[in-house]
């Protein structure tokens, strides 16, 4: 379509091509049917959740036991930071030497020890209304992405208000929201091939192109009557202004482009999917997207690919996890110091909130057999970092037992923790979002912010 002169209406073929133009998985007929919140405030605030899929153990993280009984103690040492008090796991060191820029609490728990489910309650603030065991439930409800995007729509500079780094979660869908309120999924930022996606239709165009795109929208505009779309192609002069300032903006395209970064900020942060996708977060958060999620799954080391799932058998390989923990955790250290370390540097700290959680931790008691060593799922006790978002930092909230079965002191659940984060968005979580049957659904059906961060 770049570089073609649009001098005459275009025909419905015409319309439905053009509109097939995709942008991160939305069309552009899915683009014009978002909604502007009218007299909505927008809020300049962006929160990043590293999401650690397959449940990081508590205890070979942020929750050493080291006088815990040989069959429960973590399989590394404690190391001191530079918060008296604080200890987290020797492979953090990194991490250690800036203890004061985040906060850890060791209290969070809930009591569904599935992948999919557990996810589902973490990024959803709802519980399914039925488990699977075999971890392939969806969602029934939006998760906080998705209902960002629905409260605050597009930033000034037309970055997406949800952004999903390399790919979107398998588990929570946009449900009632509609589709328009998925993340816009960026490929894999370390990857040779990666580009910034096409946000703008085409990076270079002139005055006259960009014209002619105003004439396309205004000519879609026209033509909704022709559709079958048009209760979702109803729009105000309000958002279709908002719409072609998405695609045709040279900041929300220069947010995706990591390469205008320093060789040498990118080599800090790690030339891997972790720091490079960090690195990304960062400049999408600056740039005014609302929420960016990193699937903090799978570092690629050699041909190994590992995750955080750490049974006896790690990713289908007998072998003792400690071999896994010790990858990933390096990569982890690595990627998290710099992204809080850089986020502090530019004074984004109290814009910028960084989350760090799973969706469970892991069992207290070690499982041996001929073939390794491992833990099993445990949501009753693990810990959440957060760093930034004009909270406190360098404390430890809650703590658990000497086991780290379950919370002793300040409990909290994964409602609480999206409080948290609602707050920091602007957002009122007190309220509902009407569902496709016209009931309202609460955005959280119970949950306080964590009053020791706040």
């Amino acid at each position: 379509m770049a570089g073609k002169v649009c001098n005459g209406p275009v025909n419905r073929r015409e319309f439905m091509r053009i509109g097939s133009l995709s942008l991160g998985g939305l069309t552009l007929s899915q683009l014009m049917s978002l909604r502007s919140e009218a007299g909505q405030p927008k809020q300049d605030t962006s929160v990043i959740l590293l999401f650690l899929h397959g449940g990081p153990s508590q205890l070979e993280t942020y929750d050493l036991k080291p006088d815990a009984p040989s069959s429960y103690r973590s399989v590394f040492q404690p190391i001191s930071t530079n918060v008296p008090g604080m200890d987290i796991c020797e492979l953090f060191p990194k991490q250690a030497k800036i203890a004061d820029k985040f906060s850890l609490v060791r209290s969070l728990h809930h009591d569904v020890g599935i992948h999919s489910d557990g996810g589902i309650i973490v990024l959803t603030g709802k519980r399914p209304s039925k488990l699977d065991p075999s971890s392939r439930s969806k969602s029934e409800h939006p998760d906080f992405g998705s209902i960002t995007s629905k409260v605050r729509g597009l930033s000034k500079a037309g970055t997406p208000p949800y952004v999903s780094i390399p790919s979107k979660f398998y588990m929570v869908q946009p449900t009632y929201l509609g589709m328009q309120h998925g993340p816009f999924e960026s490929s894999e930022p370390s990857s040779k091939n990666y580009r910034p996606p096409s946000l703008k239709l085409n990076a270079g165009m002139d005055g006259k192109h960009l014209l002619e795109r105003r004439q396309l929208l205004e000519q879609f505009d026209r033509l909704r009557n022709d559709l079958d779309l048009s209760g979702d192609l109803e729009g105000n002069e309000k958002f279709r202004n908002i719409a072609f300032q998405m695609l045709t903006s040279p900041e929300a395209a220069k947010s995706f482009d990591i390469a205008l970064e320093d060789d040498q900020l990118r080599e800090r942060y790690g030339r891997n999917m972790w720091g490079q996708g960090c690195l990304l977060a960062r400049r999408l958060a600056q740039a005014g997207c609302g929420v960016v999620s990193l699937y903090f799954n799978t570092p690629k080391t050699g041909q190994e690919f590992t995750n955080w799932d750490d049974h006896i058998s790690n990713a289908g390989r007998p072998g003792h996890f400690a071999k896994y923990m010790s990858i990933r955790l390096s990569y982890m250290d690595q990627a998290l110091t710099t992204l809080i370390e850089d986020i502090h540097e530019r004074n984004l700290d109290k814009k910028i909130m960084v989350v760090a959680v799973g969706e469970f931790g892991r069992t207290p008691r070690l499982s041996s057999n001929n073939t390794g060593t491992g833990r099993n799922h445990w949501p009753e006790a693990y810990t959440a970092l957060f760093s930034g978002g004009n909270l406190k930092m360098g404390q430890v909230v809650g703590a658990t037992n000497s086991k780290a079965e379950y919370p002793t002191h300040s409990p909290y659940t994964p409602q609480d923790m999206l409080a948290t984060i609602y707050q920091h968005l602007g957002i009122d979580y007190d309220k509902s979002i009407v569902d496709f049957q016209g009931r309202p659904i609460p955005i959280l059906p119970h949950g306080r912010p964590i009053k020791e961060l706040i």
